[in-house]
């Protein structure tokens, strides 16, 4: 049996193709999948419990099909930090906090989404703060669907554009952030998404071992972790 990592699917209605490939691959997987993380980014945005979710919802469908036999605990990213726990447990999901600390097959194991490492990114902290505010969320939930999706669009495109123009530097992990967070936590391992930058990186600290995986965004090919009591594996899929 094995325990799954995944994230930054970003699914849309704009790439059936990524939400065709999610629910072949949770339905090839889920005879051995005991256990699956969604570590944010799920979808590319959420507007509230009242989202049509158009064009994919047949991912959440299938989740839910498996709920019986595999666990499925849900993080929230910086994309989809609007869905509650009232839509997780509708479709048979347990919604976990970032980060959260578990026990992975004996392994102290510290869960991310990964943009609060990113701390370098002065204007998307402060922009973080904002919205995941109550206050902003209520005043946000008061507005009309329509407005809503028009705002999610809105600050969508606001952050392509920023993205494009800034230092590929400040949109990474603060390595000191990262070192803060395993001696806070004790976790000999961290996993998160975010950045889009998979990779299994080494770091000592106090003269011990510890890693840093970090998960793939799904496009063309992803990277997912694929863990059990034997092995822990960082493999790249290839969608289509």
């Amino acid at each position: 049996m094995e325990t799954v990592f995944i994230s930054d699917l970003h699914l849309d209605k704009t790439r059936p193709e990524i939400t065709n490939y999610f629910c072949k691959f949770i339905e090839n997987r889920s005879e051995t999948m005991e256990n699956l993380y969604i570590l944010g980014d799920f979808v590319e945005s959420w507007v509230g419990d009242d989202d049509p979710a158009d064009g994919i919802i047949d991912a959440f469908e299938v989740i839910k099909s498996i709920s019986n036999q595999t666990k499925i605990y849900f993080m929230r990213g910086n994309r989809d930090f609007m869905i509650t726990s009232k839509i997780c447990d509708k479709y048979g999901m347990e919604l976990i906090e970032d980060p959260t600390l578990i026990n992975l097959y004996n392994r102290k194991v510290l869960l991310m989404h990964g943009d609060t490492l990113c701390i370098d990114d002065i204007k998307y902290q402060e922009f973080r703060k904002l919205v995941r505010n109550e206050s902003w969320q209520a005043e946000m939930m008061r507005k009309s669907l329509e407005e809503r999706l028009g705002i999610a669009n809105a600050l969508r495109n606001k952050s392509m554009s920023e993205t494009n123009h800034k230092n590929e530097f400040i949109m990474d992990v603060n390595e000191k952030e990262v070192e803060k967070c395993f001696v806070e936590s004790g976790a000999e391992i961290i996993i998160h998404g975010h950045t889009h930058r998979p990779k299994v990186h080494d770091i000592e600290i106090d003269r011990r071992l510890h890693k840093r995986i970090v998960l793939g965004d799904w496009d063309l090919k992803s990277h997912i972790l694929i863990t059990s009591n034997k092995n822990l594996e960082l493999i790249e899929i290839e969608i289509k």
